[in-house]
């Protein structure tokens, strides 16, 4: 990993290999002192994908098919889990994921095709599994909002997660679909500190703009929620209950979190990251993720690792069930997806 200091706007100056290149350069002085600087734009991609739903089998998610519009993700965020997704496109998991994307282009009419098979049995569908699906890139390309248009032209219902206060451009969409019982959106919001926002989620919304989203969404008729992930020991965890009240007071209906997961190339970067900018306590914030993670920095099992384990992990549960009991979000859970609505144009619908 090259040690370069790091770039505005973005979560990492960093550019590791990927595990699966076959040859790999070094950096060596020669002596003439010439440097090239590191390039900080973003650049998009054009994909035409061939299908479109990826399907998981995963007990820890609540949906078993989820669409991804974009590969990698202008937020930045440093502690992304699918970072690592990159190597699979001969691009780094570091600064490439953040600045060298990859658009579906042809993503609502895959979606239509799909949809449309004679096979297809109708659950929801989540946008934003692995990159959030109104990152700055969406703006102009505009896909996710093509992909509700088939959504909702076929009543089709749709999960959220985003951290992208863009999600208010698609509000008539949204409302929509809501009206139908087709749609739910999940705001992602890690810290209410815009400082450390700066470094951990570079360009991802404000708290204060993701948390002005749940007003709206809500004031609008469309269920939300708040996801508070991922926690991380000595960094944002002290924040949960103040997270949960702000997302309780703004009209969030319910809540989660995760514990922050560092699979592969990410625990190095996250590691660069605390010594960049959390240098004092870099040490004890490593000691206790492996304190949770039964001495590794990532654990990959079914069942705890979304939640972790031991002293910090069960710490962590508690004040999360109690803040949870003291704000009844159990007791405003919004009602389930409607999937028998489901029709695609043009075939008649189920009278049973």
């Amino acid at each position: 990993m090259n040690s370069s200091s790091p770039l505005k706007g973005r979560g990492t100056a960093h550019n590791p290999h990927n595990r699966f290149a076959a040859t790999r350069s070094l950096v060596e002085d020669d002596g003439w002192l010439q440097e090239v600087p590191l390039t900080q734009g973003t650049e998009v991609r054009s994909e035409i994908a061939k299908s479109i739903i990826s399907r998981n089998t995963s007990p820890d998610l609540p949906f078993d098919r989820s669409i991804n519009p974009y590969r990698g993700c202008e937020h930045g965020c440093i502690y992304c889990y699918a970072r690592p997704s990159h190597a699979y496109w001969d691009l780094s998991p570091g600064l490439d994921f953040e600045t060298k994307l990859i658009a579906k282009t042809n993503a609502a009419e895959v979606l239509a095709e799909q949809l449309s098979k004679p096979g297809y049995v109708c659950a929801p569908i989540n946008l934003g599994a692995n990159t959030d699906p109104y990152q700055p890139i969406e703006r102009e390309h505009r896909l996710t909002r093509r992909l509700l248009e088939v959504l909702l032209r076929f009543r089709h219902p749709v999960t959220i997660v985003t951290k992208g206060a863009l999600v208010l451009r698609d509000l008539d969409l949204l409302a929509e679909l809501a009206s139908q019982r087709l749609a739910r959106v999940m705001i992602s919001l890690t810290t209410l500190d815009d400082d450390l926002k700066r470094v951990l989620e570079p360009r991802a919304a404000s708290p204060k703009a993701r948390l002005r989203a749940i007003r709206v969404l809500r004031e609008a008729g469309v269920p939300v929620g708040v996801l508070c992930s991922p926690m991380i020991p000595m960094i944002n965890d002290s924040e949960l209950e103040h997270l949960l009240e702000a997302a309780s007071q703004a009209g969030a209906q319910s809540a989660a979190y995760m514990m922050v997961r560092l699979p592969l190339e990410v625990a190095p970067l996250f590691e660069q990251w605390l010594q960049d900018h959390y240098p004092q306590r870099a040490t004890h914030v490593v000691s206790l993720i492996r304190q949770s993670r039964g001495g590794e920095l990532y654990d990959s099992r079914f069942g705890s690792r979304m939640r972790g384990e031991g002293v910090f992990a069960d710490l962590l549960a508690q004040r999360f069930a109690r803040a949870m009991k003291r704000l009844d979000f159990d007791g405003r859970e919004a009602q389930a997806l409607d999937c028998s609505a489901f029709c695609p144009p043009g075939r008649q619908m189920a009278l049973l």
